[in-house]
């Protein structure tokens, strides 16, 4: 049973934002709702929190606006192997667990506890071939996705992230000063996995760096992440909803808000009909990690320069379905000298 289930309990008051915040604490991917008496009122999953971004749903809202009411439950007495298959069966992650004299909640069941890690054999693809020129002078002499963030390099945070996580495949891109991260990592025997390497002569893009894999790529759904992005992401949450969307690739997305500096005029004509001071407009940005369908990867003709918006694009022209996964952990693109100074601060907290 999760020993740190009683810090995700949450009030009927308490918002989405804060619930965000307890899931991202804790890494349950669940929020318990309960009253005073700790009553069982219902959950949130980090699903639910994602379909509500999606539906503009404001972070500010209450969370009963979005948790379920009748949740799957078990209780102290409930055997192991019926909470594992009521999981399966309901394809969910943790269940609360109730005492059924007094209806109250006294622990959580959760799946990754329950059983043992699950092993991947899906191709995790890293783009570490970057120039990283918006970040010297710290790039003339290293790659930029080995500047150490923290203790260790940013591409091997993301290595280990990754095999925590099951993973034990990886092909990673190289071409600005390779020797630097093929001689650190080897065939990462020592960090548990296989590693190989795709070297471009010359930049392909995100895309075309696809066509340079060998043929040899298991048969699977491929995860490409850009070897600068440091995040909390829950790698298999994002695995699972690819397959369940049954489209031909994956966008992670992250919700990107700009806020007007002036008021917005809107007229027809001379007269003025809508007037909004300082509106702030919100969109969705691509936030470097995609999961690609072998259809998608090994059509990529060799050394073809394409990057991956147009290689996306270019499935949807053919009527293909390309989905979006809203990452709602914590996440940054470490483009710029400011971007690596706040994940040396970040990174203290983040647990990686």
């Amino acid at each position: 049973m999760s020993k740190n289930w009683e810090k995700i309990l949450l009030s009927p008051g308490d918002t989405v934002r804060k619930a965000l915040q307890v899931m991202n604490d804790e890494a349950l991917r669940i929020a318990v709702i309960t009253n005073h008496n700790r009553e069982l009122l219902g959950v949130v999953t980090d699903g639910d929190i994602r379909r509500g971004i999606l539906n503009n749903v404001s972070l500010d809202v209450p969370i009963t606006e979005l948790m379920n009411p009748n949740p799957i439950i078990a209780y102290e007495e409930t055997a192991r192997n019926q909470i594992v298959r009521m999981m399966r069966e309901k394809g969910i992650l943790a269940l609360p667990v109730i005492d059924k004299k007094t209806s109250q909640i006294i622990g959580l069941k959760t799946l990754e506890n329950t059983l043992s890690r699950t092993k991947y054999q899906n191709p995790v693809f890293i783009m570490a071939g970057g120039f990283g020129t918006r970040l010297r002078p710290l790039t003339d002499d290293c790659p930029k996705p080995m500047l150490k963030v923290g203790n260790r390099p940013i591409l091997e945070t993301l290595l280990i992230q990754f095999s925590e996580a099951g993973f034990e495949n990886f092909y990673i891109s190289t071409h600005y000063m390779p020797d630097q991260i093929t001689n650190y990592f080897g065939d990462g025997s020592r960090f548990g996995v296989k590693i190989e390497y795709v070297h471009e002569e010359h930049p392909l893009g995100t895309g075309g760096a696809l066509g340079l894999l060998p043929l040899a790529v298991p048969d699977l759904p491929l995860i490409m992440i850009n070897g600068d992005v440091l995040t909390t992401l829950n790698i298999e949450s994002l695995l699972r909803a690819h397959n369940d969307f049954e489209g031909v690739a994956t966008m992670c997305v992250r919700e990107y808000q700009y806020q007007v500096p002036y008021g917005v005029i809107k007229g027809e004509g001379n007269v003025i009909t809508h007037m909004e001071e300082k509106p702030v407009q919100k969109f969705f940005v691509n936030a470097g990690i995609y999961v690609i369908e072998p259809s998608v990867y090994k059509s990529v003709p060799r050394h073809t320069k394409i990057d991956m918006p147009t290689l996306l694009e270019k499935q949807m022209e053919q009527g293909l379905q390309v989905m979006m996964f809203p990452v709602h952990e914590y996440w940054l693109d470490i483009g710029r000298m400011d971007d690596f100074e706040r994940a040396q601060k970040d990174i203290s907290y983040l647990g990686l």
